[in-house]
């Protein structure tokens, strides 16, 4: 009897070691270490970087066309080819980027509201659309909250969405050439900065 209760406390005892042991292994093998949840927490982070910038799709650089209707500008404050200090951010590195005129242009510029045709959030208070890059552009300009269909593809799902305009102005656009200031590359054709977003180089 005294033999029998030696060896059931004696298999307790094995069971109580082996036991512990697998619940260290566990406790050593985090599910937050793993590789697939690191690389999933990484996609993540991007999401969110693409969601709280939207234009981070945007085509910084352009092939330098413009629509055949756009017109000329007749008395531009900067003539193509000379320099000036881009005053916006729309973007990162824009902001005190010394730009090289491209062209300027006589036109109708608006801010629009659209979602984008490749889904998600919706793009608020977009800048720049000109009066040309609208589809079946009317001749007179568009007013506040008049719905448009987009024509410029300055950003991924851009070309083909529904916009709402925001804001309307006729003045002077310039497509401009710049080093963005925060990654050093080079930003060739860029699409649309206005006459009161430059500045002349001191």
């Amino acid at each position: 009897m005294t033999i029998k209760k030696l060896l059931i406390g004696f298999i307790s005892l094995i069971s109580l070691f082996v036991l512990a042991a697998c619940t260290g292994d566990n406790e050593g093998t985090s599910p937050d270490e793993s590789p697939d949840t690191e690389m999933e927490s990484e996609a993540n982070e991007d999401n969110m970087e693409t969601e709280s910038d939207p234009h981070a799709n945007m085509d910084h650089s352009s092939s330098g066309e413009v629509p055949e209707d756009i017109a000329n500008a007749e008395d531009p404050t900067y003539t193509e080819g000379s320099e000036a200090v881009i005053q916006a951010n729309h973007m990162g590195g824009m902001d005190e980027a010394v730009a090289t005129i491209d062209g300027s242009y006589d036109t109708t510029v608006y801010t629009v509201t659209y979602t984008p045709t490749t889904g998600g959030e919706t793009v608020e208070d977009h800048k720049w659309v000109i009066h040309e890059e609208i589809e079946n552009a009317e001749e007179q300009p568009y007013e506040l909250e008049d719905e448009i269909v987009l024509e410029a593809d300055h950003m991924e799902g851009m070309k083909g969405a529904t916009a709402t305009i925001d804001s309307a102005e006729d003045t002077t656009v310039y497509m401009v050439s710049y080093t963005d200031t925060e990654t050093g590359e080079e930003v060739e054709n860029h699409k649309w900065v206005t006459e009161n977003e430059l500045t002349p180089v001191e």
